[in-house]
């Protein structure tokens, strides 16, 4: 059973300004909850009891203080005769855990950064759940990504991917997934819908094995990408994993993507989740 989950939080989210000088981006709201919410409650559904959470130098850090008791609202509940209302304002069960690691902006950058920031201050060595903090897949009446992902591996070396289903004539925004026998071949950036391998697109959402979250470490320890230069992204060693024969197995799911990162996309979210609840 998987326990673990990794979510990264960290960054500027400057594709949002102005809102994210004083909203961070994981904290805009889709309905009555934050973006980073859906996936917390999602991975807690699925069986997570530690979150680890990757959040940027900055005090207050709005995250923090969403999974935090707020005594003062649950007393003014109390007195106000509200009770019904205090299981809303609780946003984390007793036997769940969130961890904080904190990123300095001005440090690495990319995907892999915040990963293996975790797994080397908690010494993390079992397979875990990776998703990032802004996006989300909205299945309400079917499996979620992280049960579909938790029930594709076979055992504890296998790592996964999420793919989602899109219409092929989208997939030039996207990294596609090309896969054989339900393990990834590899991931191809932004193909025509002639050239792409598939419909399945990544959207960050992981197992990582043991072995992956290692190479990973390896990866952002090992190499010196100035800051113009290039991003740490978590799918270089994902390549070289598979190259050297590590099991990547593909979890399709039938869930929408919904993605707060644009002003689009967010929008879009609200009317999804509004419209459905």
């Amino acid at each position: 059973m998987i326990t673990k989950a990794i979510i990264p939080v960290a960054g500027w989210g400057t594709r949002r300004l102005p809102i994210t000088k004083i909203i961070e981006k994981s904290m805009l709201p889709v309905g009555n909850r934050p973006l980073v919410d859906y996936s917390v409650q999602e991975l807690i559904a699925a069986g997570v009891k530690d979150i680890y959470m990757v959040i940027s130098n900055v005090e207050p850090c709005q995250v923090q203080e969403f999974y935090k008791d707020n005594l003062a609202l649950n007393q003014y509940l109390i007195d106000r005769g509200k009770e019904d209302r205090l299981k809303l304002a609780k946003t984390l069960p007793d036997d769940v855990t969130i961890h904080y690691t904190v990123q300095d902006p001005a440090g690495k950058y990319g995907t892999a950064v915040p990963i293996a920031m975790v797994v080397e201050e908690y010494n993390i060595n079992e397979p875990v759940l990776v998703f990032m903090g802004d996006d989300f897949i909205w299945n309400p009446n079917g499996e979620s990504a992280a049960k579909a992902l938790i029930k594709s591996i076979k055992d504890e070396s296998d790592s996964a991917i999420l793919g989602v289903e899109i219409p092929k004539e989208n997939v030039e925004k996207y990294g596609v997934l090309s896969a054989k026998d339900g393990k990834l071949v590899g991931v191809v950036e932004k193909p025509t819908p002639e050239e792409a391998p598939s419909n399945l697109i990544n959207v960050s959402k992981y197992i990582m094995s043991p072995e992956l979250l290692k190479r990973i470490v390896k990866y952002v320890r090992e190499n010196d990408f100035g800051p113009l230069d290039q991003e740490y992204m978590v799918t270089d060693p994902i390549d070289e994993f598979i190259k050297d024969g590590g099991v990547m197995r593909v979890a399709p799911t039938n869930g929408e993507y919904l993605d707060g990162g644009s002003v689009e996309g967010w929008l879009h979210a609200n009317n999804v989740v509004c419209g459905n609840s």
